[in-house]
């Protein structure tokens, strides 16, 4: 048996209650069970478990939420903006080497297809 949690308005979970009203209205609603106490419907008290739960947020979402708080507190966004895409910046970076590396492959390959051709 495999429990899955899914949120209570995703389609899924209106499939599943769908389903669990057609089997409900198709059995006898009256019958005790064997201690002769009738328990809870399942599908409610799932859905009463699963509306009731928090949506816990992840490490990762809590830190970015925190940093563009942060950004915005501290005006610092366009700042952040213009440095990036300076000489200085991460993205810059990355451009120029990957732009030597192949400037340089390049070169080798064309030494190496001139020895090839005697």
């Amino acid at each position: 048996r495999v429990t899955k949690e899914v949120d209570s308005t995703s389609k899924e979970a209106k499939s599943f209650l769908k389903q669990q009203e057609k089997r409900q209205s198709a059995a006898p609603a009256s019958l005790p069970t064997v201690s002769g106490v009738k328990r809870p419907s399942g599908m409610s008290s799932l859905l009463g478990k699963i509306g009731s739960k928090k949506q816990k947020m992840s490490t990762l979402e809590k830190s970015k939420l925190d940093w563009e708080n942060f950004k915005e507190e501290e005006g610092i966004v366009e700042e952040l903006a213009i440095h990036n895409r300076g000489k200085d910046g991460y993205i810059e970076r990355k451009a120029f080497l990957e732009r030597v590396d192949h400037r340089q492959f390049e070169i080798e390959r064309d030494i190496r297809l001139s020895r090839m051709k005697p």
